[in-house]
This record gives C-alpha cells, sequence and structure tokens, in this order.
C-alpha cells in the first residue's frame, strides 16, 4: 500500500488526462494553443540565448528538446518549458567562467539535482522559500536583463560588455554617444507593438508582430541595424546529434554550487509556473512529479547543445488562455518550434537586435512586478531588509551569493521572531497583575490565576518554541531563583517545539533542582514534546509521573511533596 501511495505521485499529468479519453476537438485545441505559443517562444528562446551569452539556435534546441519532454513527463497538465529569463544572469557567469562545455556540465549535473529532490519528495518543500527572497533575485535578475539589453536596443554596436553590473553601466556611459537613431526608433516602436498589441488582437501574440515588424522595416528600408545574421551568420536548420562533453572531476567540483542554485532556481520557477496554472484552471499539479520531469529535461537539453529549461509562466498562462486541452498543447509547442527551425532559418535570422532587446526588455518589466515590491514594502522591515539585501547582491555580486545570503537572513530573522515570542514567566507576578486583565483573559479557566497552589510551590510558565535560540535564555530565568522551592513546576502547555538544545537546557535545569532536593513537575506537556523527552530520559530524573497533560493533575502532585 505505501509502495502504491509512493509510486501514485510519480504519474506524468500526459497519462492522467490521456486515459479520461481524448478527441478531434481536443487536438485541434491544442494543435492551436501549441502554434500560439510557439510563436512566441520562438523570438523568446533565441533572446534568451543570446542574452545569455551563447548562440541563438541552442535557445531552440532547449524550447524543442526540454520544452517535449516537460509536457511529456511532467506533473502539471498546461505547463510549457523552456528556456527562461531567471537563468540568464546563471548561465551568463557560468560560460564566462567555465565555458560552453561548463555550463553544458553544469546543465546535466542540475537535472540529476532535480531528479533527486523529486524522487526524495522536496516538491511541496521548494515552495517554502521565503517570498522577499524569491522576490528580491527575481527583481535583481530583471534589472540585470534591462541593462543587458541597452547595447542591442540602442544599437551602440559594443562587441564586448563587462559582466559587472558597475562596469556595464560605466561603458554605456562612456559610449553613449554611439547611440543609434534607426536602432532605438525600431526598438521602441517594437516595445509599443508588444504592450498595446494586446487592445488589437489577442489571437496573435506582441512578440511575433514586433519580430515581423522589425524583418520588414530593416528589409524594405534597408536599414543599418545589426540582426542576428550580422552576428551569428545562419543557424542551422537541423536539432544537432547528441554529443557528451568531457566530465572531470575538477570541472564538477568547481561546477556544483551553479549547478545547485540551477536545479533550485529551475524547481522555483516551474512549480511557481504549476502553481498559476492551478489557480487559473482549478486543476492540481503533481510537484514532484514536475521535478523529475525537469531533471530529465535539463539531462537531455545539453546532450543537444541546450541550455537549462525550466517551465515558464508567461508562456503556460498564453498556453491556458489560447485554449490548451492536455499536455499535447507543449509538446505540439515543441514540434511548431522545431519546424519553425527547419523552414524558417532563412527569415529567422533576419531579426534585428534591436527588436529582441525589445521583447527582452518588455519580459524584464513583466518579471519585476512592480506592484508586487510596492505591496512588498507595506511588509514588516526584516522582510524589505532581506528583500533590497537579496535584490542588491544579485545585481552587485552574482545570484549565488544572493540566493544564499537571502536565505541565511531568512533564517536569522524568522529565528529572531522565534527569540521574541519565547517567554518565561514567573506565578507570582503574573498573580500580582491579575487585576490588570482583560475580561476575555479572565474567562480562560485554566490560567494559573484561577488556580490555587499549595505553601512551598514555584510555578514557571513557558510559552513558544523552545529551540537552541532561547535555550540559554529559558535556562538563566529558572535558574536564578534564591532560593530553591520544595515544588518546582515548569508549565508547558504553550510549547509547540522542543529540539536538541532545548532538551539539553530542560535537562540541567531538572538535574540542578534535583541535587538541591526540590521536586520538578513538567504540567501541560503535549504528546509530541512529550516523546522527545521521554527518548531523552528526562522521566529517569523527575520520574514519569511528574511529566503530566494539565495543570491540575501537576498540583495534585504538588500536594503530595508538599505534605510529606
Amino acid at each position: 500500500m505505501q509502495a502504491n501511495s509512493y509510486f501514485s505521485e510519480f504519474k506524468p499529468k500526459f497519462f492522467s488526462v490521456l486515459k479520461h479519453g481524448y478527441g478531434f476537438k481536443n487536438l485541434t485545441a491544442d494543435l492551436v494553443s501549441g502554434l500560439i505559443v510557439a510563436i512566441i517562444a520562438l523570438p523568446l528562446s533565441m533572446a534568451f540565448a543570446i542574452a545569455s551569452g551563447t548562440s541563438p539556435e541552442k535557445g531552440l534546441y532547449t524550447a524543442i528538446i526540454g520544452g517535449f519532454l516537460i509536457s511529456f513527463l511532467g506533473g502539471s497538465r498546461y505547463q510549457i518549458g523552456g528556456p527562461a529569463g531567471a537563468f540568464i544572469v546563471i548561465i551568463y557567469g557560468i560560460i564566462e567562467r567555465q565555458g560552453i562545455d561548463g555550463l553544458l556540465i553544469a546543465g546535466f549535473m542540475a537535472g540529476v539535482i532535480l531528479i533527486i529532490m523529486g524522487l526524495l519528495k522536496l516538491g511541496t518543500v521548494i515552495k517554502f522559500i521565503p517570498y522577499p527572497v524569491t522576490k528580491g533575485f527575481s527583481a535583481g535578475i530583471a534589472i540585470i536583463i534591462f541593462i543587458t539589453q541597452l547595447n542591442d536596443f540602442f544599437g551602440m554596436g559594443i562587441k564586448k560588455v563587462p559582466s559587472e553590473f558597475f562596469d556595464k553601466l560605466l561603458l554605456y556611459f562612456e559610449n553613449i554617444s554611439r547611440i543609434d537613431i534607426y536602432s532605438t526608433i525600431v526598438g521602441l516602436i517594437s516595445i509599443i507593438i508588444i504592450i498595446y498589441s494586446k487592445k488589437i488582437t489577442l489571437k496573435i501574440p506582441g512578440p511575433f508582430l514586433a519580430v515581423v515588424f522589425g524583418i520588414l522595416v530593416v528589409y524594405l528600408f534597408k536599414l543599418p541595424i545589426e540582426t542576428i545574421q550580422d552576428r551569428f551568420g545562419t543557424i542551422p536548420s537541423t536539432l544537432p546529434a547528441p554529443t557528451i562533453p568531457v566530465i572531470t572531476l575538477e570541472k564538477i567540483k568547481a561546477l556544483i554550487p551553479d549547478a545547485i542554485t540551477i536545479a533550485v532556481l529551475g524547481a522555483v520557477e516551474s512549480l511557481l509556473s504549476a502553481v498559476v496554472a492551478d489557480g487559473m484552471t482549478g486543476d492540481k499539479h503533481r510537484s514532484n512529479m514536475e521535478l523529475l520531469a525537469q531533471g530529465v529535461a535539463n539531462i537531455f537539453s545539453p546532450l543537444f547543445g541546450g541550455i537549462p529549461a525550466t517551465g515558464t509562466i508567461a508562456r503556460t498562462a498564453t498556453n491556458i488562455k489560447n485554449g490548451a486541452y492536455s499536455p499535447l498543447s507543449g509538446i505540439f509547442h515543441s514540434i511548431w518550434v522545431l519546424l519553425f527551425m527547419l523552414l524558417l532559418a532563412p527569415i529567422i535570422i533576419k531579426i534585428p537586435f534591436a527588436t529582441l532587446g525589445a521583447i527582452l526588455i518588455v519580459v524584464a518589466y513583466n518579471m519585476s512586478e512592480i506592484e508586487h515590491i510596492k505591496n512588498l514594502f507595506k511588509a514588516p522591515k526584516s522582510d524589505i531588509t532581506v528583500f533590497l539585501a537579496t535584490l542588491l547582491l544579485t545585481v552587485i555580486i552574482d545570484l549565488n551569493v544572493a540566493v544564499q545570503v537571502g536565505m541565511l537572513l531568512s533564517v536569522l530573522l524568522f529565528m529572531r521572531r522565534m527569540i521574541s515570542i519565547t517567554e518565561v514567566k514567573d506565578i507570582n507576578i503574573q498573580l500580582d497583575k491579575a487585576e490588570d486583565l482583560m475580561d476575555d483573559e479572565m474567562d480562560d479557566k485554566d490560567a494559573i490565576y484561577n488556580k490555587k497552589f499549595p505553601e512551598g510551590v514555584e510555578v514557571y510558565e513557558l510559552s513558544g518554541p523552545f529551540f537552541f535560540g532561547v535555550a540559554d535564555k529559558v535556562k538563566q530565568v529558572i535558574t536564578s531563583l534564591e532560593q530553591s522551592p520544595k515544588v518546582f513546576i515548569l508549565r508547558m502547555r504553550n510549547v509547540p517545539m522542543i529540539d536538541a538544545t532545548g532538551i539539553h537546557a530542560l535537562t540541567e535545569i531538572c538535574s540542578d533542582f534535583e541535587k538541591k532536593g526540590t521536586s520538578v513537575i513538567l504540567s501541560g506537556v503535549s504528546p509530541y514534546v512529550k516523546k522527545l523527552l521521554l527518548k531523552a530520559g528526562i522521566n529517569k530524573i523527575v520520574g514519569d509521573e511528574n511529566i503530566v497533560d494539565h495543570i491540575d493533575k501537576a498540583i495534585e502532585i504538588a500536594k503530595k511533596y508538599t505534605f510529606k
């Protein structure tokens, strides 16, 4: 039974959907939707590849191979896979340090990591990466994409643009006189077409119209604007034969951080896309199967010279809006891109870089999600700090450092919040202040000020998680008693969890009291916490009967000790 339950999560949506029937109407819907998504994917895939520091056909290979496998094996019904803007920063850095072979190896390693994550059922855990962290690196990547595209958008013709953010800005400033008016006008009109085409037609994607405009205007008016052909020559009209790059232990060690970043980033992007698709359709994706599909796609994509692939929110949403019925729409999208490459390569290479730059500038703006950032600034200051730190580190240093520091800051700030809500209260102080309590607090029949304790009994109440961040604080407060009572009751009804450090501190507290002849009673202990305490052997110090689940039981036991 357990085995069946485990493997039930690893069934591709492709087979689940087709099992319920598939007719000609569904086939038509998937074919049309796949075509429209492919029209968007064609320029985007090439633009992402070029912005990443590689050649345009590698983006197409990724959309074809990676997109096919993600739709065929994925756990989301409508997911469209392929190259994504989020990868641009990390890919550019890898190519600069390790070359194209290093990128292919890192992508392959990331695929293996994603498969392991899926098999370990980490699909749900990935979703818990703090929102300020994901928002921070997404906004940072958007800024980098925008800055990177200024060279092509303004037609400056700078051959080698540095990867460092401030060096880029300085170089642009030094070459501001090289701005080409023709490229700038074509770029601006392309942005206008992309933004406002939706008001005219929803059937023809704005990026496609911008590409058609760019090709026609450059061809008809013979404008001196750089095109894909000018920089890269021709692009292959066939898929390459699969090849395995030379893998060495030294390269693996050097690429582990990058592979992990690609895997985590791909997992976050794909699962976020799947969640968005669920919200639009009412469907429910299988997160662990989705990770497996992403892993397989990222293993095979490098074999054909492709770059890292993931689920893409914009293309997935477009797929849904255009009536997709099943994962076949994503498969057809890959086939359409392949047909475009096979049949339209001579036309594709005529796309001007000003238009591709315009497309990526719009992508960067959409990725930044300005409205979400405005709302984030209404959050607690600690969350704003994490967001800004992640954003700035992404822009100034690199994505690896940004994610690591962002996660570390989030953990530290979370710990601080947990520490602030964990309290140790003395019953006598609470009883003295009972008259200042609110009516709803006085209504608590189990509150300690509604209980009568025998003479010689000291009661403290511990509230909040008892973990390493507060263990020393709790120990100091409790062991600072001037005189040892006959009985010490530690009330733990509001302690939801305890870790090894908390258990160690509690063991020392109990041992210290026992040495002084004080009987210790632990009250209100939840079954979960009690299980951990018994496993640690605290019952051997205080006695099994002195670990109870209610304050009334603790009072009755305390009476026996005080009447001796």
